[in-house]
């Protein structure tokens, strides 16, 4: 009885060499095989895709558009999404005394800024996670220090939880107080890119899913072993000019 289980068992393991291993080596040879987690890997596909359209965040159907806000900026003005009509523009969520991510996502976004300094119809929305400290005055200085210097670039500050419900419910970006967090606040380094007409896009995974938003977090440059977090700076340059 032993024997005829032992054929059985090579019986089954010969018929799924022949039916299966086959097709795994295709899937990897046609780059089928990639990460499950689509903010932390880009596929080739996708980073070659700067020919097809952007796709649109859509939720029960409906496109997505950025929400509604209302802050002070670093020099103490008054500024709402309106400011932001009819550009194409960048959304993050920082605070300047932050140790860890804040500074790398900054030192992107300047570069961003610089690429896109002759256009008067690209801006970037930084709002502060920690606005007790953020002042207009502090942010003044921080904009100073990083080299901040587009007049559509706004810091902005204002209500704590007005701010912390725009990241969480309206954005879908993670942000929050943490006491056990480096510099007491947990955040996401992504950044949320808008269109003209105030919608939320992105490029596509090789699955034609949006990725949704950007990784900010990773310096543009930086070489990155395999299974580690790539930058996506360059893919998001790339994508701000098809939509400008």
């Amino acid at each position: 009885m032993k024997n005829y289980s032992y054929i059985g068992i090579s019986l089954v393991i010969l018929i799924f060499g022949i039916l299966f291993i086959p097709k795994i080596v295709d899937r990897i040879s046609s780059e089928e095989v990639v990460s499950s987690n689509r903010l932390n890997s880009v596929s080739e596909k996708t980073k070659k895709n700067t020919g097809e359209p952007l796709a649109y965040l859509e939720l029960d159907g409906e496109r997505k558009k950025a929400p509604e806000f209302e802050f002070i900026d670093q020099h103490g003005d008054t500024i709402s999404n309106e400011d932001y009509k009819g550009k194409v523009y960048l959304v993050e969520f920082f605070f300047t005394t932050c140790p860890t991510i804040c500074p790398i996502m900054n030192k992107n976004l300047v570069e961003v800024q610089n690429q896109f300094k002759a256009s008067e119809d690209f801006g970037i929305a930084s709002f502060t996670i920690d606005p007790a400290h953020d002042t207009p005055e502090v942010l003044t200085e921080y904009a100073k220090n990083y080299g901040i210097t587009s007049d559509n670039w706004h810091l902005m500050t204002g209500d704590g939880e007005k701010i912390y419900e725009l990241a969480n419910k309206g954005f879908g970006i993670y942000a929050e107080e943490d006491a056990n967090a480096a510099g007491g606040f947990a955040h996401q380094g992504m950044f949320a890119l808008i269109d003209k007409e105030g919608y939320i896009r992105s490029r596509t995974d090789q699955f034609g899913n949006p990725l949704i938003y950007y990784r900010g977090s990773v310096e543009r440059n930086k070489r990155v072993a395999a299974g580690e977090e790539g930058p996506q700076i360059d893919i998001l340059i790339e994508d701000i000019n098809k939509l400008l």
